[in-house]
């Protein structure tokens, strides 16, 4: 039933925008739409761009790996499902990459699954499109939240609806069947600082750098990194509030500048969101810091490696947003099929073979899959994204 509504909708969809010769531009571009054009987008079910996804998705050949494993036992499970992945911003690179991942897996199974979302990172535009799934009548959402209080009251309509709701980047939600972490964030937060104090000696003052201040990841890393310090190196000290970029590359480096210029003692900077460590270290290096201010945080290769080449940055660390999208995805087909869920599940992701409970929260499972790059592998093609 769910397809056939799926079906007529799209159907829809496409006489309008033969109707308005004008059509929405695709969620995966890079630049936000221009007004009218977000407005009939936000009106639009998500199952409007499902069809294009899916034949996109399916036009990859699976042994086009981007997310490696052994995923043959997936066409074991039934796979007549849909399922949406809406992340926070499309037009980031991160999430242009977990795109990669979720055709991956439309390809590997033959589940009509795509990614969908706001081009911007806007908690309102997000809750929109959950809504606009939940009408679409689709079997399962997959989320990276902006904000998860603010997707909370949203997504408890689409459990009662009976759909099938995963988040990630989002450990402590209510409403959500599982949470899925490629680690335990508290641990990658105090690997961060174990790496800055060395770089700093152990002494000295640093900041910290979020998306967001209601990012939960983000914040987590962050304040175990600050625990973490204050427990180990007496002789490290924050030097200031928790700095928000709006995961914005221009406004990392805009704060940056404004943190350095009114505290001239600040030697060591780790930053959260994807965007970040490449503009504090433009910061850095325009201000003739480098050497001086070291630079940690979660980025890309693709976003900041020219920056780690150059020294500017001293580590970066990610996880495959690829590799998350498809674990997603797959959690999410598992708990379709009636499979039971919990520790010791295990996907067919490299690094999420055996997931752990989060003993701080009963709904997240953690995985084993964080990457450390510096200046002695940014050139490995294995993190050629």
């Amino acid at each position: 039933m769910k397809k056939i509504v799926i079906a007529v909708l799209a159907v829809v969809m496409v006489f309008s925008l033969f109707a308005c010769s004008s059509p929405a531009p695709a969620a995966s571009e890079s630049a936000a739409p221009s007004e009218s054009a977000a407005a009939s987008e936000s009106a639009t079910p998500a199952a409007s761009e499902s069809a294009a996804a899916s034949e996109s998705a399916s036009a990859a050949p699976a042994s086009d790996q981007i997310v490696p494993g052994d995923h043959a036992s997936l066409k074991e499970l039934k796979t007549d499902y849909t399922i949406v992945t809406i992340p926070k911003a499309t037009g980031l690179a991160w999430f242009q990459r977990m795109d990669e991942g979720v055709k991956q897996f439309a390809a590997d199974t033959g589940v009509d699954a795509y990614q969908n979302g706001p081009a911007e990172a806007d908690a309102a535009q997000q809750a929109q499109y959950v809504e606009e799934a939940i009408a679409a009548g689709v079997d399962a959402i997959c989320v990276v939240p902006n904000d998860p209080t603010s997707l909370e009251e949203v997504l408890k309509r689409a459990k009662d609806a009976g759909i099938v709701v995963i988040s990630h980047e989002a450990a402590g939600m209510t409403n959500v069947d599982w949470d899925i972490e490629a680690f335990d964030n508290v641990a990658y937060g105090e690997h961060f600082m174990m790496k800055l104090a060395e770089l700093m000696g152990e002494k000295g003052e640093y900041a910290m750098m979020v998306g967001y201040l209601t990012s939960a990841s983000h914040n987590t890393w962050v304040d175990s990194s600050i625990a973490y310090q204050e427990q180990n190196y007496p002789d490290m000290k924050l030097a200031m509030d928790k700095i928000e970029s709006a995961e914005d590359q221009e406004q990392a480096y805009n704060k940056t500048k404004e943190a350095l210029t009114a505290n001239a003692n600040i030697t060591g900077f780790q930053g959260s969101s994807m965007a970040d460590p490449a503009g504090i270290a433009r910061a850095v290096d325009e201000m003739g810091m480098t050497g001086k201010v070291h630079i940690v945080g979660t980025s890309l290769v693709s976003v900041s490696g020219k920056y780690v080449r150059d020294g500017v940055i001293d580590m970066i660390s990610f996880w495959d947003p690829a590799a998350a999208g498809y674990a997603m995805n797959e959690l999410a087909l598992r708990i379709l099929n009636g499979e039971e869920i919990g520790a010791g599940t295990a996907l067919t992701v490299q690094g999420y073979e055996k997931l752990a409970l989060d003993s701080a929260n009963d709904k997240t499972l953690l995985a084993q899959a964080w990457i450390d790059v510096d200046k002695s592998n940014v050139d490995d093609p294995l993190y050629n994204f």
